[in-house]
C-alpha cells in the first residue's frame, strides 16, 4: 500500500477513536489506563513530568480538525497546571515537556497571552536549572542536601525547545547560550563511540567535573536504554532546527544510525538494546519517539540518505499501528506494551506519552502537524 495512503487511514483511525475518547476524559489529566480507563494525576501529583502530553494530544487534533472539545480539553490541562508552575519543588527539568505541549502550544495556536506568560515563566525556571561550571542543566530535585545537583539526564534534550523559543520570543540570547552550551556538553559526555547513549551523566556541581554515568531507566550502566536513544535521535536534530549548527545534526544521524541498525525484525522495540537475551521486554514509546525523530532527519536528507530514515520510521510505525494499537473505542489508549523503566515492578502498560508520539509522528506524514518544539 502506498505509504501516504496508509498515514491517512492511521490518521483517520486516530480521530475517530479520540473523539469518544477526549468526550469522555474532559477534566482528566492521564498518565495511564486501568482497565481501560484513563486515570487521573491532576490531584494525585499535579508536578508529574508526563502532565503536559495530554494536553499535547488534543492540540495536535483541534490543528488537524478544529473539534472545539479538543481545545477545551486542552485549555483545561494548561490551567490546571499552574499550580505546578508555582510550586518550587515541583519545577524541574522537564519544563518543556510540560509547557511545550500546553501554554506554548496555545499560544502558537491562538497568541493568547496568558499562555505565552506561562512559557516564559516555565523557561525561566529551566534556565536556572543550568550549572555555569559543568554547563549543564540539572535533572532531578533532591530533599536539599545536594545529593542530585550534578545529575543530568539525556532526556533534557527535548527540553530544550523551550529554551529556543523562549528566546526567539525575546531575542535574549541567554536562553540560546544555555541551550547550546547544555547540548554541547550531552555530545561530549553522553554520545559513545558506537552512537548508543547513557541516560544520566554525574558531574561534580562545584567544578563541573565529570565523575560517572548511572545506567538510570536502562537495564544497567553501560547499558543502550532505548527511550534514552528516542530522545537523544529527536532532541539533537530539534536543536539542529534551532540552531543550523550542522554538529547537532550529525550528532542526531550518529545515534540514529545506531538505533536503526538495532531494530529488530519485527519492528519491535525492547526496553534495552542490551537487556538479556532472554528479557523480552517492549517500550512502544521508544518506538514512536524515535519514529518522530527519524522523520524529522528525513526531511533534512536527500535521496538515498533521505530514505534511509524515513522507511526506519515507517517501520517502527507500521510495526506499531498493526501489533501494537488498541483501536477499540471502548479503551482509552492507543499504544499498548509500553515501559517507563527496566528495573520498575510495572511493565508493558500504557503511557500516555506514547500515544501522543505516535500520534505526532503520524500527523508528520499526513501534513497536519501543529509543530510545538
Amino acid at each position: 500500500m502506498n505509504k501516504n495512503i496508509w498515514a491517512r487511514e492511521v490518521a483517520d483511525q486516530i480521530k475517530k477513536k479520540m473523539l469518544v475518547v477526549a468526550a469522555r476524559s474532559g477534566g482528566k489529566i492521564p498518565y495511564t489506563t486501568k482497565n481501560g480507563v484513563f486515570d487521573d494525576w491532576t490531584e494525585k501529583n499535579i508536578c508529574w513530568w508526563t502532565n503536559g502530553f495530554w494536553g499535547g494530544i488534543m492540540w495536535q487534533l483541534y490543528h488537524a480538525t478544529g473539534q472545539e472539545v479538543y481545545k477545551n480539553n486542552a485549555i483545561d490541562n494548561e490551567v490546571k497546571l499552574d499550580r505546578n508552575l508555582m510550586l518550587h519543588q515541583g519545577m524541574d527539568h522537564d519544563s518543556g515537556f510540560k509547557w511545550l505541549t500546553t501554554a506554548v502550544a496555545n499560544y502558537r495556536k491562538s497568541g493568547n497571552q496568558e499562555s505565552w506568560n506561562r512559557g516564559m515563566l516555565a523557561a525561566d525556571n529551566l534556565a536556572g536549572r543550568f550549572n555555569l561550571a559543568g554547563k549543564f542543566i540539572r535533572a532531578w530535585n533532591d530533599d536539599g542536601n545536594g545529593d542530585r545537583a550534578g545529575w543530568a539526564i539525556i532526556d533534557c534534550m527535548m527540553n530544550l525547545p523551550l529554551l529556543y523559543w523562549a528566546y526567539k520570543q525575546t531575542n535574549d540570547p541567554r536562553y540560546l547560550h544555555i541551550a547550546i552550551s547544555h547540548a554541547d556538553t550531552t555530545i561530549e559526555h553522553f554520545i559513545r563511540e558506537d552512537g548508543s547513549v547513557k541516560h544520566i551523566v554525574e558531574f561534580d556541581p562545584m567544578t563541573g567535573e565529570y565523575i560517572r554515568s548511572h545506567g538510570g531507566q536502562g537495564c544497567e550502566d553501560g547499558s543502550s536504554w532505548t527511550r534514552g536513544q528516542a530522545w537523544a535521535i529527536y532532541g539533537f536534530v530539534l536543536s539542529y532546527i534551532h540552531t543550523q549548527n550542522i554538529k547537532y545534526l550529525e550528532s542526531a544521524k550518529k545515534i540514529a544510525n545506531y538505533y536503526i541498525k538495532n531494530i529488530p525484525e519485527n519492528g519491535l522495540i525492547p526496553v534495552d538494546f542490551r537487556q538479556p537475551k532472554d528479557c523480552k521486554l517492549e517500550d512502544s514509546t521508544a518506538a514512536a519517539i524515535a519514529a518522530c525523530g527519524l522523520l524529522e532527519i528525513a526531511k533534512l536528507m536527500e535521496d538515498r540518505e533521505n530514505n534511509k530514515y524515513y522507511e526506519a520510521a515507517i517501520k517502527l510505525l507500521q510495526s506499531l499501528a498493526k501489533q501494537r494499537c488498541n483501536w477499540s473505542d471502548d479503551c482509552d489508549n492507543i499504544l499498548e506494551k509500553c515501559t517507563a523503566a527496566f528495573h520498575d515492578q510495572e511493565h508493558e502498560f500504557s503511557i500516555i506519552y506514547g500515544d501522543y508520539f505516535f500520534i505526532e509522528a503520524i500527523w508528520k506524514l499526513t501534513g497536519e502537524e501543529l509543530f510545538i518544539w
